[in-house]
């Protein structure tokens, strides 16, 4: 695996407890940046996946409930296969890391989206650590194969399975992959772009949003805290006034 320069991390005392439950994350930017160094879209993904890792235990640190992270959607299997093939990867070598040392956090994982695409010893993987983590305190949502829009056919076919003829708001928001946490408040998208690219549709209804020009790579613990700061200027009325 490609080796990469250690980078000095910039952590704050922000503490983000009260209002901010869940954020999300939309890791943006990784094959810009490798660009950026000289070097093919696979380095840039190799320093994404070590920054994720350090983005998350710092928003559990300041306090934040639950942290969802967009690793790959169900678009991303149109790249090029080598990039696919270091995600997958990476993908494996966190499912390694995370067997080993689960215990040792206080963090319940979910991955978000259809697990039917992946071989059975992958999908059995992730079945156990979803299981085995089920009574952790934090939540990490991990969206890979994941699309909102199939998210939502998602559950309106497990309502109709299960003899629904009427569906409320409720009954949808209890059927999606990200039923065991509350809805995002903030919505973080690095690497500049400005959109939401089929990401938690449903349930980003009234969330905040905050663009970065960060590169993911780039993004460390005082981007963070920018974004936190940026959330609590926000006046969030849902519909009133």
């Amino acid at each position: 695996m490609l080796e990469l320069k250690k980078k000095k991390s910039q952590a704050s005392s922000v503490n983000a407890e009260g209002r901010l439950r869940h954020i999300a994350f939309i890791m943006d930017g990784n094959g810009r940046w490798a660009k950026k160094q000289g070097m093919p879209r696979t380095y840039g993904h190799v320093a994404g996946a070590k920054n994720f890792k350090k983005i998350i235990e710092y928003c559990g640190s300041i306090g934040i409930g639950a942290v969802t992270v967009y690793a790959f959607s169900t678009e991303n299997w149109k790249r090029p296969a080598d990039e696919v093939k270091t995600i997958m990867s990476l993908f494996r070598d966190y499912l390694d890391e995370a067997e080993k040392n689960w215990r040792e956090k206080d963090i319940q994982i979910h991955f978000l989206g259809s697990k039917e695409v992946f071989p059975p010893e992958l999908r059995s993987r992730m079945e156990r650590l979803e299981q085995e983590s089920a009574d952790r305190r934090q939540i990490l949502n991990i969206a890979v194969n994941y699309g909102g829009r199939a998210d939502i056919v998602h559950a309106v076919n497990t309502l109709i399975a299960q003899g629904k003829t009427e569906v409320t708001e409720a009954d949808i928001t209890a059927s999606l992959y990200t039923a065991a946490s509350p809805a995002p408040d903030l919505i973080v998208r690095t690497g500049a772009e400005q959109r939401l690219s089929n990401f938690l549709l449903w349930e980003a209804a009234y969330a905040e949003f905050y663009f970065s020009e960060v590169l993911w790579p780039d993004f460390d613990e005082r981007q963070v805290d920018l974004a936190v700061n940026e959330f609590y200027q926000r006046k969030r009325r849902f519909g009133g006034l």
